[in-house]
């Protein structure tokens, strides 16, 4: 494969009497990340090309990597125009719509007319009846396709999900339970099933669901492996410890994570390095390094010290002035909060979150939040330490920011995070909009805790916590244990964002 900057120097060389060339020579640079390049190279082609659809749709996806929800938007409108049958410039296009928050279900619904068996299409139009506060209907709707479809797991899981926060308390797995009395020895069924109970933390209910799959399926290691899993959530480590020992070595390191946390749970903690220190031949070691972290702060291993010991590591920034009014800003959010439960496999206890890369959208208000907060990136990169290869934060590259994820988290009496990491990203946040009024009798009412993970390590103090304020962000590694205290009474309503890891030459 040409390196990135081949495939730049082959879209500058590229024929401009010839679209076809042009467009190959576009593709290819967006697979090296090179968006800029390609938007810069197809706008003035569409002067020269303008009944070609393909120009705009590839500006579109030039811009959609960008981040420029709202110009990638426009590209696929205008694509759209000129090929209105269309199924995929369709799709794009209510898509781009959905994640800049403009109305995208009449543009959903004419993509579902132009490719009615695409479960994307569907999924989107779900999401997007969600957005608008028609969450119901989108329940309603994935159920009977499902009825329909049963064997559609992307929508299964979809439906579960929506289920969480439209209608708190209904039973996630009821459209799984009716497929699998169709399809009994489904396989891919039965594992949606107990995915969906885990994300909702029901182990019981997950570990019953393992008994009836062993029934119909038979004895098998993944059934094992999701006993084991439930087991040490449930505080029953022995139980675990007697499956996780009969079961292969982990295939990666995210099989890894549940031995790890068993084996801390236990006080086996030479056990628990050990794993947490195992190279998986070509796999990236992200889902490990928390667990590192822990360990080696719990035994007193130097090597802490150098992975989060550093007090560059969390940055602290009050932006008030450069996000602009913060009661604004609330006001836009709160409309933003649609659900009325928390969502599945998140750390949100007591609360509800945004749907969507937040970031992305185009009112003013999130556009002004997304500069500000993206130039507070700026200034903590430039503040880390060297390069070091051996280290998850200090890549040599650092200039490609790239917000990964964003979304609003909004909590309400006694709300909470619980401790985790998002280590799939780089650089992880929390920016505050509205924060409570302090709690006499809780100290730290509300903060934020740097360093602690309670479910496998409740001694464990954190080693920094921060109070929150409104427009104060703080920016941290996104492999660092992270919670919140639990608060009184009131509001805490926060933005935060991930970074992607920045792609090296």
């Amino acid at each position: 494969m040409p390196s990135r900057e081949a495939a730049i120097a082959a879209l500058a060389a590229a024929p401009p009497a010839d679209p076809n060339a042009l467009l190959r020579a576009a593709s290819e640079a967006l697979k090296h990340g090179a968006a800029a390049e390609v938007e810069a190279a197809l706008v003035p082609a569409t002067g020269r090309f303008p009944a070609d659809p393909r120009l705009w749709q590839f500006i579109g996806l030039a811009r959609r990597d960008l981040q420029d929800s709202a110009g990638a938007h426009d590209a696929f409108s205008r694509a759209a125009a000129l090929a209105p049958n269309d199924p995929l410039i369709a799709h794009s296009q209510a898509r781009t719509a959905l994640e800049a928050g403009f109305p995208a279900l009449p543009l959903f619904n004419r993509a579902r007319l132009l490719a009615p068996g695409d479960g994307s299409v569907a999924l989107g139009r779900a999401a997007s009846q969600f957005a608008e506060g028609r969450g119901e209907e989108a329940c309603d709707q994935l159920a009977a396709l499902l009825a329909d479809s049963p064997g559609w797991i992307d929508g299964h899981l979809a439906l579960a999900r929506f289920l969480a926060q439209v209608r708190p308390g209904a039973p996630l797995d009821e459209s799984l339970r009716a497929a699998l009395r169709q399809h009994p020895q489904a396989g891919a069924l039965w594992q949606a099933r107990m995915r969906v109970l885990m994300e909702a933390r029901d182990y019981p209910a997950t570990l019953a669901v393992v008994d009836e799959a062993r029934a119909a399926l038979g004895p098998a290691d993944e059934l094992d492996r999701i006993a084991a899993l439930c087991l040490t959530e449930l505080g029953r480590a022995r139980e675990a410890q007697v499956l996780f020992d009969r079961l292969p070595f982990p295939a990666d390191p995210e099989q890894a994570i549940w031995p790890i946390r068993n084996y801390i749970r236990l006080g086996r903690h030479d056990q628990a390095l050990t794993l947490a220190e195992y190279h998986f031949d070509g796999q990236s070691p992200a889902p490990l390094w928390p667990y590192r972290s822990l360990l080696w702060r719990l035994l007193g291993d130097p090597r802490w010290d150098w992975l989060e010991g550093d007090a560059r590591m969390i940055g602290t920034y009050d932006i008030a002035a450069e996000v602009g009014s913060l009661a604004r800003l609330a006001e836009v959010l709160r409309a933003l909060h649609a659900a009325k439960g928390q969502p599945l496999d998140q750390s949100v206890r007591g609360g509800t979150q945004t749907d969507g890369n937040l970031l992305a959208r185009a009112e003013p208000e999130i556009r002004q939040l997304r500069a500000a907060l993206l130039e507070a990136v700026r200034e903590y990169v430039a503040q880390l330490p060297p390069p070091d290869a051996a280290h998850p934060m200090l890549p040599d590259r650092r200039d490609d920011l790239r917000v990964a994820g964003a979304w609003s988290v909004r909590l309400t009496d006694h709300g909470y995070h619980a401790d985790h990491v998002h280590y799939q990203g780089w650089i992880s946040s929390a920016f505050y909009v509205v924060v409570p009024n302090d709690d006499p009798l809780v100290p730290e009412s509300g903060w934020l805790a740097f360093g602690q993970c309670l479910d496998v390590l409740p001694d464990l103090p954190a080693f920094r916590t921060v109070k929150p304020q409104p427009g104060k962000l703080a920016l941290f590694p996104s492999i660092m244990w992270h919670g919140t205290r639990p608060f009184g009474s009131g509001e805490r309503m926060t933005v935060a964002y991930d970074i992607a890891r920045p792609r090296q030459a």
